[in-house]
């Protein structure tokens, strides 16, 4: 029997506690959009697409205690948010031992990572991450993360207080690796759930799900809809993000509310692509 913990708020643990991943879509400039639409109270908080977690940080400086179950189905992704959550000085010292070099950073990209300990994965993520083209997490169908070193002077990869204040964020969190759709099972009436899913592309040429080998792709994104649906239906408070694309408006035109926000893109695969674009919260 899983035991969901709670999380507890202390001024001194979380103050500081942002997300320490960039993430293409991730949601740190579009907070003030997405927390009118929140409830003010709620049972447990889910976010089964847990990217850079910016929502669920948010709420562990303001809102907690409260109890959360996070989750995605990027397994190297929830590998290491339970690094940091659990082990984070290890992650610190071994993150601590890398060059920002760029002989290194493809020695590292090389590595059959999945065999490597959670603690090895976590820091392989990070440093990747933070000095990775773009800050793109991408993979080709292979597993393989193929995105080319990029061009940063002096990037913060090891950051310790970052990494000690998000470890107290998590440490009584649930994480787990997993789809959307077990989400319906769990949750419960007065519990919130949070979707950010890979969004619809606006464009025949814009599309970029490659965040795991398998993407995200129309039939997901039904799925998700009738999930997203089927909570209204049993009490639990839902609201997603997605494109404004004209399908996503198909998609929720019945028994949704759907609010358009002007976000910013902080992670592109283009760096003329960060410019303001409309987005979609529903609900």
């Amino acid at each position: 029997m899983i035991v969901l913990r709670r999380v507890e708020r202390s001024a001194r643990a979380d103050g500081a506690a942002k997300p320490f991943l960039k993430w293409a879509g991730g949601k740190r400039s579009l907070l003030p959009q997405i927390l009118p639409h929140v409830p003010e109270r709620f049972g447990t908080y889910h976010e089964p697409f847990l990217g850079g977690a910016a929502l669920f940080f948010h709420l562990a400086r303001t809102r907690a205690p409260f109890r959360a179950r996070l989750s995605d189905t990027n397994a190297r992704l929830v590998r290491t948010y339970l690094a940091v959550r659990d082990r984070v000085e290890e992650v610190i010292a071994r993150l601590a031992s890398y060059p920002h070099d760029p002989e290194f950073f493809a020695e590292l990209r090389a590595r059959d990572i999945d065999r490597g300990s959670d603690v090895e994965v976590a820091a392989w993520f990070v440093y990747l991450n933070h000095t990775g083209y773009n800050g793109l997490y991408r993979v080709n169908s292979r597993n393989r993360f193929n995105v080319p070193f990029g061009a940063y002077a002096r990037p913060r990869y090891c950051n310790p207080a970052l990494l000690r204040a998000v470890a107290r964020a998590l440490a009584d969190a649930h994480i787990e690796l997993g789809g959307f759709e077990r989400v319906a099972a769990r949750a419960r009436r007065g519990d919130f759930v949070y979707f950010d899913p890979p969004y619809v592309p606006l464009t025949a040429t814009s599309s970029f799900t490659a965040y795991t080998r398998d993407g995200f792709g129309q039939d997901d994104q039904e799925r998700l809809r009738d999930v997203a649906r089927a909570l209204k239906c049993r009490g639990v408070r839902v609201l997603l993000s997605n494109s404004s694309a004209p399908v996503v408006h198909d998609l929720y035109r019945d028994g949704f509310e759907l609010v358009t926000v002007a976000a910013r893109r902080a992670v592109s695969c283009r760096a003329g692509g960060r410019g303001p674009v409309a987005e979609l919260l529903i609900r």
